[in-house]
């Protein structure tokens, strides 16, 4: 049973922090790809942040970059997205799944991967 499921969203302030929990179930994400997305209503899904499982090297992207550090747990299967100095921009609901690439080009979403039912972040004063 290959399972996604993401943790660690809720209420902050501008300028706090969250930290989101990606943990697998089913499957060793250390294999895998893992990006973070995030949609707002009204809007459309956007890449965040990926981690590749072969080297651990990690992207993001310009509108996170300097304030979010994704990073991998082997040994409790998770991927963590830690999220500081939010702003209400960054207010939308964040997924993490598998995905066919991450590089310095970005994302490359896998329609076919596994995905999370995601966790809500709102920033609001």
């Amino acid at each position: 049973q290959v399972h996604l499921v993401e943790s660690g969203g809720g209420l902050v302030q501008p300028g706090g922090s969250l930290r989101l929990t990606c943990a697998a179930s089913g499957f060793n994400l250390e294999n895998y790809v893992i990006g973070w997305f995030r949609r707002a209503p009204g809007l459309e899904r956007e890449g965040v942040s990926c981690i590749r499982g072969s080297d651990g090297y990690a992207y993001y992207e310009d509108f996170v970059k300097g304030r979010f550090t994704i990073s991998r747990d082997n040994a409790k299967n998770t991927v963590y997205l830690q999220m500081d100095r939010l702003e209400p921009a960054d207010t939308a609901v964040y997924y993490c799944g598998t995905i066919y690439y991450c590089n310095s080009h970005g994302l490359t979403p896998d329609e076919y991967g596994h995905w999370g039912q995601g966790t809500q972040v709102t920033v609001s004063s």
